[in-house]
């Protein structure tokens, strides 16, 4: 992607988000976030700028008694460029506006002239101050979750272009050097627009269609980050949902209930704001239910030596008497499953998680098979005031 697009794709990771579909995943960008990240998406542009080849510039110009003489300049360079001023406003309901004023270029490159009995050719500067920028972004989504990008308008204000020419006819340059500098000025407001709009509608989009929207966890789970729909952009920050669901790797189906409704209070002292819905974690504990991750063994060398009850039928002989005669100094091994999908609850005042949990015991015969003893059911709760 060129480099004119820097600014634009610095604002755009800020983007997306929704209205109507409740997210598991939720994400703000304060006013103040906006001006952090168009300080940051300025200095960036600033930098790389230089680098940017600009297109060559022709034209005529009648001379009284020669006539038509045609002009070119062209191996334009960027030797300094200077963002003073710049802006990101939230347009409420649409998207951003993005605005650069009072900005400063200097350039360097080579002109030629060339009249059918006369050429010449040498190197020029160019100042451009003066140059007011303003772009409006709208904000959107499409079918697949990933961002939109289009430009509302575009708009370029340059106040001033001054050319100095070096070269054996600069005298003659000098016979129409105001009527270049105002072509030039008026090529110059449209080709700005002309990038802006091309790098935004066409090459900035076909990036953002390329976007993942999905993760691999492990081998059992991937989590879909998609947008639920398009931005919403209010007066005070750009708020973006994501569908924040777990799904199995394996066999992808819908989730077995709905994400509950998700909102928070805007915080105008942080730069960025996140949410995350009980629908996050749950759709979590679905899938590894689902796919017996959660289910473990426990053995006696996990037990801690300082704990006197160990895992052998000796131990726990006083609890079941039978152990004795049936399965005399045997080892044994609890198997520890869920029997129900592990849900979280959360309140204004708690968070609650409430799993229910089998206890099954097996003494280890000889030949290494499982004799199962007993089982337990049991629903701890969890909860944090």
């Amino acid at each position: 992607m060129r480099r004119e697009s820097l600014l634009v794709l610095g604002i755009c990771w800020l983007l997306p988000s929704s209205e109507g579909v409740n997210p598991g995943f939720a994400g703000r960008i304060t006013k103040k976030g906006l001006d952090y990240a168009c300080l940051e998406g300025v200095a960036t542009l600033q930098k790389d700028l230089p680098a940017i080849t600009l297109p060559e510039f022709s034209g005529s110009y009648r001379v009284k008694i020669i006539g038509n003489v045609q002009y070119t300049f062209y191996s334009l360079n960027i030797r300094r460029f200077e963002l003073f001023h710049s802006t990101i406003e939230p347009m409420p309901g649409q998207g951003l506006r993005v605005s650069i004023s009072n900005a400063l270029a200097e350039m360097t490159g080579r002109w030629k002239l060339k009249k059918r009995w006369l050429k010449d050719d040498g190197s020029f500067e160019l100042k451009v101050d003066g140059i007011s920028i303003s772009v409006g972004l709208k904000l959107g989504s499409d079918s697949t979750g990933r961002p939109t990008v289009t430009t509302l308008d575009c708009n370029t204000h340059i106040s001033n272009v001054d050319i100095d020419i070096s070269g054996k006819w600069e005298w003659l340059y000098n016979l129409f050097e105001s009527k270049v500098e105002s072509a030039f000025k008026r090529a110059m407001e449209s080709k700005i627009c002309e990038i802006v709009r091309l790098s935004i509608n066409s090459k900035l989009q076909s990036h953002l269609q390329s976007l993942p929207v999905t993760a691999n966890i492990d081998h059992t789970s991937s989590i879909d980050y998609s947008l639920v729909g398009p931005p919403v952009v209010t007066s005070q920050c750009v708020d973006l949902d994501l569908k924040g669901e777990f799904f199995s790797t394996t066999h992808r189906s819908p989730a077995p209930f709905p994400p509950p409704p998700l909102s928070f209070p805007v915080d105008p002292d942080h730069m960025v704001q996140f949410g995350i819905s009980t629908y996050f974690f749950n759709t979590a504990g679905d899938v590894y239910y689902k796919s017996g991750s959660l289910t473990f063994w426990i053995v006696d060398e996990m037990v801690p030596q300082e704990v006197k009850i160990r895992l052998n039928t000796s131990s726990f002989q006083p609890f079941i008497p039978q152990l004795k005669k049936l399965y005399p100094n045997m080892a044994m091994k609890l198997k520890v499953s869920p029997s129900s999908v592990p849900s979280l609850s959360i309140s204004p005042e708690t968070i609650s998680l409430t799993p229910s949990v089998d206890i099954q015991a097996f003494a280890i015969l000889p030949n290494s098979s499982l004799a199962p003893l007993y089982n337990r059911s049991d629903q701890p709760s969890f909860c944090q005031s």
